[in-house]
């Protein structure tokens, strides 16, 4: 039970991969319109890749950090009901 509570407090909103979506779809569309491989590959990871992926990155800091928390507390209890 605590776990499907879990997924539902503290995970990225929804929304959010929607428009991460969107902006690599953009970011490919203007690599695609590059004149040569070398920049359009260098575009796309500059300019959609590696800024989408550190924001969903960040933007999920919380959870990892939430669903840390409650795997020490599982961890805690199942060593003190193991103890009696």
């Amino acid at each position: 039970m605590p776990s499907a509570t879990l997924s539902m407090d503290c995970s990225i909103i929804p929304g959010v991969y929607i428009v991460a979506i969107g902006w690599l779809y953009v970011t490919l569309l203007v690599a695609a319109s590059e004149p040569s491989l070398v920049a359009a590959i260098i575009s796309f990871l500059f300019y959609g890749l590696l800024p989408c992926g550190l924001l969903l990155w960040l933007g999920g800091t919380r959870a990892r950090r939430q669903r840390r928390r409650l795997l020490a507390d599982q961890r805690a209890h199942e060593r003190d009901a193991a103890d009696t």
